[in-house]
């Protein structure tokens, strides 16, 4: 049953040695293919790209010694979204890859209900040669921030230095800080946060550290500046879980402000000062930065490190908070 095989497929063909007996037909196919996620693997299985004796492979199977295993890898396609003249703020930018500083409210690629406007149509547009590296519906990206997070993000610009990105963030090379103003603030100066986050047991669009099948997410913190009742705090991610630094906040009892789903916006019109209520109330989306990133070039080797100023939104928050603190 040779489903794949098309021309311009990258195709590998594996005997499984005895060392890789009993082991998961996606562990074994995740170091064949280091760049892929396990989803891409799922993905690439059901359409038929991951056969074991000839046969379409399941991504739990066991493997045995012997056992003849075909990955095809399809060639990049052309990316099927527009490109769009929307400017973005490019920090750095060379051959392989370019630093950008998202603004808050753009979405990083389409999805479900979004085709337009966001970071992919701006890049698509910057950059001319990025289709299909990555997917069709997310060329260059390596990583994500939430719509309504501003702040640092690489994209590649080829496969080999998407992958060795990728395979940065894998091993938890790639260092990454943000800034948050959040209501409360920690009894202590710095901490850690080590809490796993899946789904939401009952809301499939929030993520929890309740979940039945949550992933380890590690979270240092510490205290920059103290105000009455809120706080700025700096979080280095040593996970990059989705809605890492949100849910983790949340869960210390301290939301960042302006989060709608993680409680910042109720804690908001629960103050009692009614300026500082309707101040931070008005504030339009969470007060989350990613402020620093850090990473070694895939091809030059050497390390790079970038940094993106607060935004002017929360600037003006901060300021906010200072004058009722001294008023």
């Amino acid at each position: 049953m040779n489903e794949r095989g098309a021309a311009g497929d990258r195709h590998i063909r594996h005997i499984v040695g005895s060392e890789e007996g009993k082991k998961r037909l996606d562990t074994v196919v995740a170091t064949l293919a280091p760049g892929l996620t396990r989803s891409q693997v799922k993905r690439l299985a059901d359409e038929g790209c991951i056969q074991v004796d000839g046969r379409r492979g399941r991504p739990g199977a066991r493997l045995r010694p012997g056992q003849s295993l075909d990955l095809y890898l399809p060639s990049p396609k052309q990316a099927a979204v527009c490109p769009e003249d929307i400017p973005i703020a490019v920090l750095y930018e060379d051959s392989h890859l370019l630093v950008v500083d998202k603004p808050a409210g753009m979405v990083v690629h389409p999805g479900a209900g979004v085709s337009s406007a966001t970071l992919v149509n701006a890049l698509l547009h910057h950059c001319r040669d990025l289709s299909g590296i990555g997917g069709v519906l997310r060329p260059g990206i390596v990583h994500r921030l939430d719509k309504n997070t501003s702040g640092l993000l690489v994209v590649a610009k080829s496969e080999e230095t998407h992958r060795a990105l990728q395979d940065q963030f894998k091993e938890r090379q790639i260092a990454k800080t943000y800034v948050a103003v959040v209501h409360g603030a920690p009894d202590s100066a710095s901490g850690t946060v080590a809490l796993p986050i899946g789904r939401h047991p009952a809301d499939r669009k929030r993520m929890s550290t309740r979940s039945r099948k949550g992933r380890m997410a590690i979270t240092h913190w510490r205290v920059v500046r103290r105000f009455n009742h809120f706080s700025i705090l700096e979080l280095d991610l040593v996970t990059g879980r989705t809605h890492q630094v949100r849910v983790h906040l949340h869960d210390m009892g301290h939301p960042v402000v302006g989060d709608r789903e993680y409680g910042g916006r109720l804690r908001s019109q629960n103050l009692a000062d009614p300026v500082l209520r309707g101040r931070i109330g008005s504030f339009g989306r969470q007060a989350l930065h990613a402020h620093r990133l850090g990473f070694v070039h895939p091809v030059e080797g050497r390390r790079m490190n970038f940094t993106s100023p607060l935004p002017q939104d929360m600037q003006e928050l901060i300021s906010v908070l200072e004058e009722r603190d001294a008023s």
